[in-house]
């Protein structure tokens, strides 16, 4: 399953499947699509590679990828190399100035520029970002009842114009969630919040987080109660219910900020399918679970 050549099917079965995503190519043409790339997806070599074709197939047939992502498991990593034992007060990093500094290592100088090179390689044209460059994020220091997190920040602004440039001359943006600050400080943002802002902010169709479960489950961990669908009012009753599970509230509230933006719909569809994006996209079934206003 690592390529799209379909070496079981039939001529006929291959002509169907191109057919069932007819409507669908139509549909999402020069339209901008806005994919939150995290969980087992970023780690397994073959997921990344078949996300990495996804994504450029959508970018081929004229959709508007921009890819925003994160690196909790990287930033850990690299911590831990330099002797410091990372800290998380609320399930948010706390991130001290020596650590901001390992946070824009990790994400904007490592793995911001292997996705890059990874989209490269598969024929299509991607630049990184960070969310610094031309201020495209603009964050404040969060503040938390729990605790001081020092350079974690929540995002004030999105100035979509650099996307907004890149995307209308066939580039593919990849952004890490790294923000400044109005003083010109650095502040490590949560990767699902950028993406949600980020999407509103440039008018996407479609924002697409790959999660590593199969979609929102309403008694989470049992697989029988996957929702496939759900409104923004449902959204914001799981959260104030608590019965959101832990790992999906900041996914289910980027949905919410992207949908109440002008974003037509939201997906959390799980990354460790074989090219789940394409299937969500191009599909009528599609995966996971969509979020609408």
């Amino acid at each position: 399953m690592s390529d799209l050549s379909f070496p079981l099917a039939t001529p006929d079965q291959r002509a169907a499947v191109l057919i069932e995503a007819l409507p669908y190519l139509r549909r999402f043409f020069g339209k901008t699509l806005v994919i939150k790339y995290g969980g087992n997806a970023m780690i397994d070599d073959q997921l990344k590679e078949q996300v990495m074709q996804d994504i450029a197939l959508l970018h081929y047939v004229g959709i508007r990828p921009v890819v925003v992502h994160g690196g909790g498991p990287e930033i850990s990593a690299l911590m831990r190399q330099m002797g410091h034992e990372p800290t998380f007060v609320g399930g948010l990093r706390v991130t001290d100035a020596a650590t901001m500094e390992i946070v824009e290592m990790a994400l904007t100088g490592k793995t911001n520029k292997n996705i890059v090179a990874r989209l490269n390689q598969q024929g299509a044209t991607a630049v990184g970002l960070s969310g610094k460059d031309a201020n495209l994020l603009v964050a404040r220091k969060l503040e938390s009842p729990k605790g001081d997190l020092g350079f974690v920040g929540e995002i004030m602004q999105v100035n979509a114009d650099i996307l907004t440039l890149l995307v209308g001359q066939g580039y593919i943006p990849v952004i890490s969630s790294v923000a400044i600050g109005e003083d010109g400080e650095s502040y490590n943002v949560n990767a699902d919040h950028a993406a949600g802002a980020i999407a509103a902010a440039v008018g996407a169709e479609k924002l697409v987080m790959l999660t590593d479960v199969e979609g929102l489950y309403a008694d989470y961990p049992d697989r029988s109660t996957l929702i496939s669908e759900m409104d923004t009012a449902r959204a914001r009753e799981m959260l104030q219910t608590g019965r959101a599970e832990k790992g999906m509230i900041p996914k289910l509230e980027a949905c919410i900020t992207a949908l109440e933006g002008g974003v037509s719909r939201a997906h959390l569809i799980d990354g460790r399918h074989p090219h789940a994006l394409l299937i969500e996209i191009f599909t009528d079934t599609g995966v996971g679970t969509m979020v609408r206003p």
